[in-house]
């Protein structure tokens, strides 16, 4: 087999359940996998199969231990994805995280930013995002903090205005933050590192030479040939 897309695109004609498959052992093959789909939602998408966590080898699956502590490889390789894969991630599949490689990000940004421009000013959306700007990068919940949502039950509407930002390509995550234990040792699953794709890419890595429409078309194009069993309307759902 001479790519993942091939291997995925098999993985679908031999057998309905594809999570049931697995293929990915270790960060570069995750890397290798970014590159070659072009675009790879972390968990359980609404395409049976289309996300890294159904491609994982047995032995990289997640594992909890009897003390509590656990193992999750796929969770733990994110930030060197992010360091060395050429990908964006955040969450841009149907509010949920993935990654897109830096190939087909400009037409991913051209059609999402033209479904959802920039937010009003003084709007709460330009708020957060000129709060990201000024502070290059911010953990979630600084900048939740720095934006004023420190009330009760204000964590879960930050976080949906967050997620529309991220959906709409204003907000990427650049890497993961751990806290430390007494002995040094990071744990948990880490806090987002927010920033903008201008600010993390620069902007000529954001401009498309296609119109917004031409740009959906080439990717469910793509997305059609990688995933021939998809549905066109679970394929439109996926870059909605």
């Amino acid at each position: 087999m001479n790519s993942f897309a091939e291997y995925f695109k098999t993985m679908y004609e031999a057998n309905a359940n594809a999570a049931e498959q697995r293929e990915i052992h270790s960060c570069p093959d995750l890397i290798e996998c970014v590159q070659q789909m072009g675009f790879l939602p972390l968990l359980e998408s609404s395409i049976n199969g289309f996300c890294a966590e159904g491609m994982m080898a047995e032995e990289c699956r997640f594992i909890q231990f009897p003390d509590g502590s656990w193992e999750w490889p796929l969770w733990q390789w994110k930030s060197s994805v992010l360091e060395n894969g050429n990908c964006v991630y955040g969450k841009f599949f149907e509010k949920k995280a993935g990654f897109i490689s830096l190939e087909w990000w400009p037409d991913f940004y051209n059609w999402r930013r033209s479904q959802s421009p920039t937010p009003a000013k003084d709007s709460i959306e330009d708020i957060i995002l000129g709060t990201l700007r000024e502070n290059d990068s911010m953990i979630t919940k600084d900048l939740r903090a720095a934006c004023g949502f420190t009330g009760p039950k204000m964590r879960g509407k930050f976080d949906a205005y967050i997620n529309r930002l991220q959906m709409s390509c204003h907000i990427v995550t650049e890497n993961f933050v751990y806290p430390t234990d007494k002995h040094g040792k990071e744990y948990g699953f880490g806090w987002a590192l927010l920033t903008t794709p201008e600010k993390l890419l620069g902007r000529n890595a954001c401009l498309c030479q296609h119109s917004a429409k031409e740009s959906h078309r080439r990717m469910a194009k793509h997305l059609t040939k990688l995933l021939p069993h998809a549905q066109e309307k679970q394929i439109a759902r996926i870059l909605r």
